[in-house]
């Protein structure tokens, strides 16, 4: 983090506060998403893989940039 020899240790200090901030609100914001799926999920099922395809995937065309003989 490079900051402006201008600034003060109050200035890096206050911008450090915002950011931990910041990051909490994104935590806590994807906690509540992780606890709303899994109220949502079927019981019995994980909610964090839920939707997962298992096997193989299937083939995208546009994948490959050379014809195969």
């Amino acid at each position: 983090m490079a900051m402006n020899s201008g600034t003060t240790k109050r200035q890096r200090e206050m911008a450090r506060r915002q950011r931990q901030q910041e990051k909490a609100a994104k935590m806590q914001k994807r906690q509540e998403e992780k606890r709303v799926r899994a109220a949502n999920a079927p019981p019995g099922e994980d909610p964090d893989l839920a939707g997962i395809v298992l096997g193989p995937q299937p083939r995208q065309d546009d994948d490959f940039d050379f014809d195969l003989p």
